[in-house]
């Protein structure tokens, strides 16, 4: 009797998820209308149902809000063609990867972890170090299409850094594209043993940041053992790397890591050309 009451007791919860699927899938159908089949037919593999319902969870299921984000971005796209980015096309790639790069593990929810070391001085303008974070963004994106949640967990190490390691301007401009044309990838943002300075300076990046974004950011510091709980619940502390509080003292390999982003290059695909040429080498 007992396990037939809690049989029943998930009924209800059943329906609701599927009640609450069915609500989902009827928005991204309304989102497909407001956008129109001549928009859709332009950018296929862009408007995919998993981008379209990453647009309505950021902008609270508003389909109207939902369709003006998509309509902005694909106008972007257009202009940028951020598809068309390929490993090859990243100036100063060698030293540039070693200051952002994509994690060769996953946490514990098969989450992308992406590294970010803003103490290393970059070599690049604003314009190539942007382009390597959409480059980068485009490839989380592919790992969103198989995830109904966010899909990225960003850790960043601000051991030692200082006000001119991150230029406001850039920032900026980073948090914008992040925000208006990848919504719904980041879903946990650690910030590592900030200085004191610091916190000044997250005053200033908390006015052009969405509160939802804000929420997501967590602070870190591997010599409190509570904070630190954070990422040993998240990680295998075996594959984290030390300057998050794990055990991998292991140098980055600039050779392994280029060849893992040729071959997630060959997985995204060459985009093509109307005339059916592709445009994989063009910047």
């Amino acid at each position: 009797m007992s396990y037939l009451l809690k049989a029943k007791s998930w009924v209800p919860e059943e329906k609701a998820a599927a009640t609450a699927s069915d609500e989902q899938n009827d928005k991204i159908k309304k989102v497909r209308e407001l956008l129109g089949s001549q928009m859709t037919a332009e950018m296929p593999s862009f408007l995919s149902d998993a981008t379209i319902r990453r647009f309505l969870r950021a902008r609270n299921w508003s389909t109207e809000q939902a369709t003006k984000a998509l309509k902005e971005t694909v106008k972007w796209r257009r202009q940028y063609r951020p598809d068309t980015i390929r490993w090859e096309d990243i100036p100063g790639r060698e030293h540039e990867a070693r200051r952002t790069y994509i994690a060769d593990y996953f946490d514990k929810n098969g989450r992308i972890v992406f590294i970010s070391n803003p103490t290393i001085k970059s070599k690049s303008s604003t314009k190539d170090q942007i382009k390597q974070l959409v480059y980068n963004l485009e490839i989380f994106a592919m790992h969103s299409e198989n995830m109904e949640d966010e899909c990225t967990v960003w850790l960043t190490d601000f051991q030692g850094w200082v006000l001119t390691n991150t230029p406001l301007p850039l920032l900026r401009e980073c948090t914008h594209i992040i925000q208006n044309h990848y919504p719904g990838l980041i879903s946990v943002a650690i910030v590592t043993n900030p200085p004191r300075i610091f916190e000044s300076f997250w005053k200033i990046v908390c006015y052009f940041i969405e509160p939802k974004l804000k929420e997501k950011v967590k602070f870190v510091y591997t010599n409190n053992p509570e904070s630190h709980k954070i990422v040993a619940d998240m990680f295998d502390l075996d594959k984290l790397e030390s300057a998050f509080g794990g055990r991998n003292t292991l140098p980055f390999d600039m050779d392994k890591y280029a060849e893992r982003m040729k071959r997630s290059d060959q997985m995204r695909g060459a985009p093509m050309h109307a005339n059916g040429y592709s445009c994989s080498t063009q910047t």
